[in-house]
């Protein structure tokens, strides 16, 4: 559970609301283990993969044609899904010699300041993120330099764009109607691995406008974890355990 979920769950128990404080406390949990698990699975998935390739390879002089490509699928999922929950976390990595010479407002300023930045950056992120994919998904691109204004319906159609070697799987045939005007795909339309980019760049969105609220509430002074967070249990006279 965040900080703020953790704070809303006491707010409520004080206040009586003991099923809703149950109800936040199992739903932050759930995200976090919904989470956990598919950066997990991924990555095993990724392992499994490479080492039957390797395996098959080595041992019996064949392969899996399409364990490559799929190996880097997986990747490029993994680090953006990825992205988000570590801005939940803390853990990307980041400097703080200057904030920790700072007082506490310094340090929200500074923090505040920082995640506006990123928000911005994300937001272009998004729309970039968009207009690469949707035309693979058979829909339009935006309009506009750094924010999207509308919908470009001049926008070239690439729904029919296949993977190199990824086989078509049988439950996405409903796509083909839809998508390939009824003609099947030999390989995997390319809107599905592609997807991540605007859901990834959605997420890291979402993810910093909660680190963002709870600076300007005052319930975080910064983006990162601290550094001497992870150390502060083991040194002496430090009065925390």
């Amino acid at each position: 559970m965040t900080a703020g979920e953790h704070d809303e769950f006491h707010w409520c128990r004080m206040n009586g609301d003991s099923s809703r404080a149950n109800l936040l406390s199992a739903a932050g949990r759930l995200v976090d283990r919904l989470e956990e698990v598919a950066v997990a699975v991924i990555l095993g998935l990724m392992v499994i993969i490479t080492f039957v390739n390797v395996v098959l390879r080595y041992v019996f002089n064949s392969g899996l044609i399409w364990g490559l490509e799929v190996t880097l699928v997986l990747f490029a999922w993994l680090v953006l899904f990825g992205v988000s929950h570590l801005v939940k976390s803390g853990s990307h990595l980041g400097v703080d010699v200057v904030l920790t010479r700072l007082e506490a407002r310094g340090r929200r300023r500074v923090a505040l300041l920082a995640a506006l930045v990123c928000l911005g950056y994300t937001m272009l992120l998004c729309k970039g993120a968009w207009d690469y994919w949707a035309p693979f998904a058979g829909l339009y691109e935006t309009t506009g330099r750094w924010l999207p204004t509308g919908f470009n319906e001049a926008t070239r159609d690439r729904a029919w764009y296949e993977t190199t070697q990824i086989p078509m799987l049988d439950f996405l045939r409903f796509l083909e109607p839809v998508l390939n005007e009824g003609e099947e795909y030999e390989k995997l339309p390319r809107l599905v691995p592609y997807v991540i980019l605007p859901v990834g760049a959605f997420l890291l969105l979402l993810r910093l406008l909660q680190a963002t609220w709870e600076i300007a509430r005052g319930r975080s002074d910064r983006l990162i974890a601290r550094q001497d967070d992870a150390d502060s249990s083991e040194l002496p006279g430090t009065g925390e355990g």
